[in-house]
């Protein structure tokens, strides 16, 4: 039996799954409960089976797998992640893995020792040096507080100080290669032949900066320029057994707990940019080592949080930054110095690692340190207005554009709806595509058979164009559901008071209180969900709440139903029994339309391990029905009497 065999063979996937706060409930042999992936709690679309071992969700996600595949996507870690912790709580030793961890652990140790040395003789440097000094202070506005707390350095000119040095305390010249401080000439340079040794400083007349892992070790160094004609401006240690570019964030060791309590990350292009940040009280940043970002480094940040905000300067964020990162020819950007924009590159990591990434551009070509300068909490503005990335990418192209040109509308559909056909939620697709068609000034319906378009929308089109209110005749000639959904939203958008009314009622008739999900355009349910917090608030008042969440994707909305509802004044009674009429048969479509999709499952299913589960949601669906039909004729009655 193999080692995955037999951690398998141990650990039970009901336990497992159970334990990561999934209830489940038996279906037969098998048990089924509410996928952990996703936001949908109105299907039990997740199925586990026990004899195999496995899981899979029939909604959203539409993933499955074993014990592996499990942990990995819970916890967002990889398959070697995975596997230590499994065998450790199946109590299974890894011998492939333990055999040479002594060894290997003895060893980089060494090099952390080493480096933790270094940091003190860079320290020492920096202090000898008034010009770098007064450079931090005054430039960059760094107190000596936090250039000690950084542990910030110099590295003097010279190409042999550091073996000159650390020779005497007893390291050799290969640990220092080792730990990546020195570099080796190669054999066939003939320059510099005054220094005749075979390997030299790699860091000189630079600002040094300690680079640790997450857990606070030592792992190697960033170092600024101090003379503008050096080149490059930032060189970082090489790669070495405990330095890889790719698998570090700079400053997460101190920004973990920060990020954990703001439930967000800040990524930021620069060390000394976090520095300056942290020393202004937003601790919740770090950043990448110069390139972009890579999956290894939001796995990171992914185990604290799952809001991830971009930071980036107009060059890094705008137009030019944009089209090059959608060029297929290039994947990623990965230029020394400069945090790349790579939209799809991130809309995959997103979507992999379930996660949410916004981009803040940096105003006015300042750096971070500039901001807090000038003003602290205009820093903090910035990231609250952070955008996500289809957001961006379509303010990008569409700035300084003429958009009453035709072609120029064509060009930038070209570039984005090839994103959107990309994101894996239904909802996101549809708000985006929504938000295209209103930036462009277009029927979202002209989307549909362009040829930029990837794939034909997924329900029936309606009017997307909201210049100008939409009459209710227009609105039921398109689709009677857009219809309720409208009036309903219109009406508690006018007259939030009646939302707890409505509730009781509802709950009176043996339904559930109103929701998101009882809508489904996707402004409406952003509507909706803005008006649910404005009422259970009670910090601000409800309009200025409501105007102070309000996304501009419905602005526009927001309007028309406030033209729409202004009769609902003087016909307060009226209105409230249509409100509850609608729901109820929004509600009823709803589930008839579930029906459908279920009993198609049904015909579908060849083997039968999901024809129990399926039944059982046809079965709930029908009783659903008949109390919705209950609850319309009691208020059918209420009217009468």
């Amino acid at each position: 039996m193999s080692t995955v065999d037999e951690i398998k063979a141990r650990i039970d996937i009901v336990d497992l799954v159970s334990e990561a706060g999934v209830k489940l409930r038996h279906a037969g042999k098998n048990y089924t409960g509410f996928c952990p992936f996703h936001e949908n709690k109105h299907t039990p679309a997740f199925v586990v089976w026990p004899e195999s071992g496995t899981w899979r969700c029939f909604g959203q996600c539409n993933e499955g797998g074993d014990i592996f595949k499990f942990v990995m996507k819970r916890e967002g870690i990889d398959f070697k992640e995975a596997l230590a912790k499994l065998a450790d709580r199946a109590g299974v030793k890894l011998d492939s893995f333990v055999a040479e961890k002594p060894e290997i652990k003895e060893a980089h140790e060494h090099l952390r020792e080493l480096l933790e040395a270094a940091t003190f003789y860079y320290r020492a440097h920096l202090l000898n040096n008034h010009d770098v000094l007064t450079y931090l202070r005054e430039k960059r506005k760094l107190t000596d507080a936090t250039i000690e707390i950084f542990g910030l350095g110099y590295a003097p000119h010279g190409y042999d100080n550091l073996l000159k040095h650390f020779s005497s305390k007893g390291y050799t010249e290969q640990d220092l290669i080792d730990a990546g401080m020195l570099s080796v000439r190669e054999a066939d340079d003939s320059r510099n032949t005054q220094h005749a040794t075979r390997s030299y400083d790699r860091f000189r007349n630079r600002i040094l900066i300690p680079i640790r892992d997450e857990n606070g070790k030592m792992a190697g160094f960033g170092a600024r320029m101090v003379d503008p004609n050096d080149m490059p401006k930032f060189l970082n240690s090489p790669e070495t057994p405990i330095f890889s570019k790719g698998r570090i964030l700079y400053g997460l060791d101190r920004a973990r707990k920060p990020i954990r309590a703001a439930d967000q990350a800040v990524i930021v292009e620069g060390y000394l940019d976090v520095i300056a940040l942290h020393q202004a009280g937003y601790e919740n940043v770090v950043s990448p080592m110069g390139t972009a970002l890579t999956e290894d480094q939001l796995r990171l940040l992914k185990r604290t949080t799952r809001r991830i905000v971009l930071a980036l300067d107009p060059d890094a964020a705008g137009q030019k930054a944009v089209l090059r990162g959608l060029d297929a020819a290039r994947s990623a950007m990965d230029r020394q110095g400069e945090l790349g924009f790579d939209a799809r590159g991130l809309l995959r990591n997103e979507a992999r690692l379930q996660a949410d990434l916004r981009v803040a551009s940096i105003p006015d070509d300042l750096d971070p340190d500039e901001i807090v300068a000038r003003d602290k909490e205009e820093w903090q503005r910035l990231i609250e207005n952070a955008k996500p990335i289809v957001t961006h990418v379509m303010e990008s192209l569409a700035a300084g554009q003429n958009l009453h040109d035709a072609k120029v509308k064509n060009e930038i559909a070209a570039q984005v709806l090839p994103l959107i056909e990309d994101l894996p939620s239904p909802l996101e697709r549809d708000t985006y595509r929504q938000a295209l068609a209103r930036m462009l000034r277009v029927d979202e319906r002209s989307f549909a058979g362009s040829q930029v378009s990837a794939a034909p929308p997924r329900r029936k089109p309606r009017r997307t164009d909201q210049r100008q209110p939409v009459e209710k005749n227009q609105v039921a000639a398109l689709n009677p559901t857009l219809k309720m959904e409208a009036y309903c939203v219109g009406v508690l958008f006018r007259k939030p008071a009646l939302l707890y009314r409505l509730d009781r009622t509802l709950q009176e008739f043996g339904l559930s209180a109103l929701a998101e999900a009882d809508f489904e355009y996707t402004d409406h349910q952003l509507l909706f969900g803005i008006i649910r917090l404005a009422v259970e608030q009670d910090e601000k008042d409800y309009q200025h709440y409501v105007l102070s969440h309000l996304p501009e994707t419905v602005s526009e909305v927001s309007k028309s139903f406030l033209t729409q509802a202004e009769n609902f004044e003087h016909e307060e009674g009226k209105v409230f029994e249509e409100l509850v009429s609608f729901i109820i048969d929004l509600r009823r479509m709803n589930a008839m339309t579930n029906t459908i999709h279920l009993r198609f499952l049904l015909e579908e299913e060849q083997e039968g391990a999901n024809k129990k589960i399926y039944q059982e949601q046809v079965l709930q669906v029908a009783k659903l029905i008949h109390s919705l039909d209950q609850a319309k004729k009691k208020l059918s009655s209420k009217r009468q009497s």
